[in-house]
């Protein structure tokens, strides 16, 4: 990785699916991404952490193209999918993302919010639709509110539905942006719940959290960014229990001070 960062052998292999090569991107003036490398092994979960404004949802947002990178490339099961003549809506029916805002479609419910997309965008028939849903509803045990609108759910069901939907297109990488940060703390535990069982179902995931416990209970490598650069890398026990960088070690104890780590 180019810069100031500090990385280790994660053991995570070279077949990656998400590779991010010297990815820059600015708004005006500021830049928020610097020369980004990063690379996700299948079936592993990488977290990154920093304060906010270090640039973690903008690497999401480019990873799943809404954000259009200023320089570099990204790549999807080694396709560049930043090609311009790539088309976007083809690669991210292949990515499911769950932001902090639910963003579910208030006049419908459960069910057609989770069918939309699979019936929609990848053509499946309603019935084969609807019986995926029910599954997934049911592995999250929400198929009980299949019927319900959105606002009678709690906001740790309807993050848990917003779930449901990114992986009912089957995707290939669940990208995950701070998906605990609007919910009640005591709401926090039953979707981070989730988010453990498909790591043990083997999906790949990428997720910008302030968890730091369970970003060090449950990723395979971290992600520590900072300024838009990543600044350090390594395994949890690494990055969180011998981090190389004096910034890093900064925000930790912060971090631990603040009780949250």
């Amino acid at each position: 990785m180019s810069g100031t960062d500090t990385t280790t052998d994660t053991g995570l292999g070279t077949d990656a699916v998400l590779r991010l090569e010297s990815v820059r991107k600015t708004f005006g003036r500021s830049v928020v991404l610097r020369d980004v490398d990063l690379e996700v092994a299948p079936h592993t979960v990488t977290a990154l952490i920093g304060a906010s404004g270090s640039g973690k949802s903008t690497l999401l947002r480019c990873a799943n193209l809404l954000e259009e990178i200023d320089d570099g490339a990204i790549f999807l099961d080694g396709e560049d999918i930043t090609d311009p003549r790539v088309d976007p809506d083809t690669v991210r029916r292949r990515i499911g993302v769950v932001f902090q805002a639910y963003n579910l479609f208030p006049h419908m419910t459960v069910l057609e919010n989770v069918t939309l997309a699979p019936r929609r965008v990848h053509g499946v028939p309603r019935a084969e639709a609807e019986e995926r849903a029910h599954e997934l509803l049911g592995r999250l045990g929400l198929d009980g509110k299949a019927g319900e609108y959105p606002d009678r759910l709690s906001g740790g069901q309807q993050q848990r539905v917003a779930i449901v939907r990114a992986l009912a297109g089957r995707p290939r990488l669940l990208l995950l942006d701070e998906i605990t940060a609007a919910l009640d703390p005591e709401l926090v535990g039953e979707v981070l719940s989730v988010v453990r069982d498909l790591k043990e179902e083997g999906m790949t995931m990428v997720l910008a959290t302030h968890e730091m416990g369970f970003a060090r209970d449950v990723a395979d490598q971290v992600c520590f960014l900072d300024g838009g650069v990543v600044l350090e890398r390594g395994t949890p026990a690494e990055v969180f229990g011998e981090p190389r960088q004096e910034r890093t070690r900064r925000f930790l104890r912060r971090l631990v001070e603040a009780g949250r780590l």
